[in-house]
């Protein structure tokens, strides 16, 4: 018999947004691509060739459940990983993440390349 340790609501309700940070394909890519670099809102939506403010959300999203960082630079805004405390759920998942894709899904490959050339023709605002 499996013995039953109970956790915290706390602990509930991070497991619950670290879900729903990862139920969206979109907030995957996300993740994905700012293992790379802080890029700019409008460099993600460029990749992932939505709207602004469908990218806002994931982003809100990824913020609430603490595996992203924003910051606002003028009317441009910047988004990066987190950095984690050693052993976090968080640095887990994104962990996790990394091994799992590790490049070799098709969307995620592509994304990469697609990333390069977005860089290239459209540098960060405070680069060009």
């Amino acid at each position: 018999m499996t013995k039953y340790t109970p956790i915290d609501r706390a602990s509930i309700e991070e497991l619950a947004l670290l879900s729903k940070a990862l139920s969206d394909e979109g907030r995957i890519r996300i993740l994905v691509a700012l293992g790379e670099a802080e890029l700019c809102v409008c460099q993600l939506t460029e990749l992932l060739e939505l709207a602004p403010s469908t990218v806002s959300k994931h982003l809100s999203v990824l913020r609430q459940a603490r595996l992203v960082q924003t910051r606002k630079k003028g009317r441009w805004v910047y988004a990066r990983r987190s950095s984690f405390a050693g052993g976090s759920p968080q640095e887990s998942l994104v962990a996790w993440v990394d091994r799992w894709v590790d490049g070799a899904e098709p969307t995620l490959r592509a994304d990469g390349c697609r990333l390069e050339s977005i860089l290239e023709r459209f540098p960060s605002p405070e680069e060009g």
